[in-house]
């Protein structure tokens, strides 16, 4: 299928030339629990944090499939750097959400980049010309280099939690200054060190209605990807993280089977093992279908909503299941080759270390869960899904 695009993909060319400086900062990236400044600023200097924010603001308007590349090419060359990249431009689809002067403020400056945590894990209380935000959220990715933090919050009358049309809560994301709110430093964790997942909070914030969105409000530009449901475009480049490590993972294993001898004494190199082939064959067949499965999928829904047609259920739930396979392929196929790199693969100076600690959180967010295979199941039996169709 031909698909129309509306970004240049020399943005995917531009991504896999930078892989030698990613590479180079890998070290620093995990010891100092966050991106270095060194890429944030290469990151902004080729505009990838605005891959999805409004051409109306400065930014790319990125097509789905070109975005998913760029997030793909950065993760191979580090997993945690992709995975920011990934949070850091995917929240710049919520500045169609909100008013058109304020995302100008919030979005529009050249080094915007937005991050916090969807989950409502806080609460807004209703206030004269806005809310009372109060919380604690964890997993904000690339915090530390944001110039805007954003909350998912349950909206309270007083005490009383507000209740939507269908009968769940009202949820409400909100966006305030990083001097506004408290950075608790809390990723101290084994895998993607590097993304500076902290935790965060704040107390009795108010934050005025204009400086909050509904997920569910309808966007502002007319260009064609906020016409696409957010649940593909945010787990699209997501998925593509996990494709990134997974060919990380496989592409250190050729390295070191080249070089490594098959057992001590022997002048036989790793590669002539018969069962290490078989390995590596069957990894690159696991990352190749998944890959071909999430790019299929995700063109697919891209090219109905170019054409004007609203992707049907089923369709957002083949969609979903390739994205939730593609994170799941990666990691069996960063484990074959793990296990195929025998006692060098323990230590932390090899890249199959770093890819399979790597690839096993990411394995671990709530959107990638295995969990998701159930309203997937549903929606394949003809039953309706357990949730918006959009947040499929």
């Amino acid at each position: 299928m031909t698909m129309a695009m509306t970004a240049s993909p020399d943005l995917v060319a531009a991504a896999r030339d930078l892989a030698p400086r990613i590479r180079a900062l890998r070290e620093q990236s995990e010891r100092e629990r966050r991106l270095p400044t060194e890429l944030v600023a290469a990151f902004h200097g080729l505009k990838l944090f605005r891959m999805f924010i409004p051409a109306d603001l400065g930014g790319l308007e990125t097509d789905l499939l070109t975005a998913a590349r760029v997030v793909e090419q950065v993760a191979i060359a580090d997993g945690a750097a992709g995975w920011n990249l990934m949070i850091g431009s995917t929240y710049g689809l919520m500045a169609g959400l909100l008013p058109r002067d304020v995302a100008h403020d919030i979005y529009g400056p050249a080094r915007a980049v937005v991050a916090g945590a969807l989950r409502p894990t806080g609460t807004a209380r209703l206030s004269d010309g806005g809310y009372v935000v109060n919380g604690r959220w964890a997993f904000a990715s690339g915090i530390q280099q944001a110039t805007y933090w954003n909350a998912g919050c349950i909206v309270t009358d007083g005490t009383t939690p507000r209740r939507t049309a269908s009968g769940g809560p009202e949820i409400r994301m909100v966006f305030f200054p990083p001097a506004d709110g408290e950075l608790i430093d809390t990723w101290d964790v084994s895998g993607l060190r590097g993304t500076g997942s902290h935790d965060y909070a704040v107390k009795d914030l108010f934050v005025p209605h204009e400086r909050t969105i509904a997920l569910e409000d309808t966007p502002w530009p007319s260009g064609v990807l906020y016409r696409t449901p957010l649940q593909a475009l945010l787990d699209t480049s997501m998925a593509a993280v996990g494709l990134g490590i997974g060919r990380a993972a496989i592409d250190a294993f050729y390295e070191l089977a080249a070089v490594k001898q098959s057992s001590a004494g022997s002048s036989k190199p790793l590669a002539e093992r018969p069962m290490l082939q078989t390995s590596i064959a069957r990894a690159e067949a696991l990352l190749l279908s998944a890959r071909s499965f999430l790019y299929e999928t995700a063109e697919d829904v891209w090219a109905d909503v170019l054409a004007g047609k609203a992707p049907g259920a089923r369709q957002l739930a083949i969609a979903r299941l390739a994205r939730i396979n593609a994170v799941a392929a990666s990691c069996q196929a960063a484990e074959l080759a793990f296990e195929a790199g025998g006692g060098s693969s323990i230590y932390a100076s090899c890249p199959l270390d770093r890819c399979l600690r790597d690839i096993r959180t990411a394995s671990q967010h709530v959107s990638m869960a295995t969990a998701n295979y159930e309203v997937i199941g549903r929606v394949l039996l003809g039953l309706p899904p357990d949730r918006p169709v959009n947040r499929l």
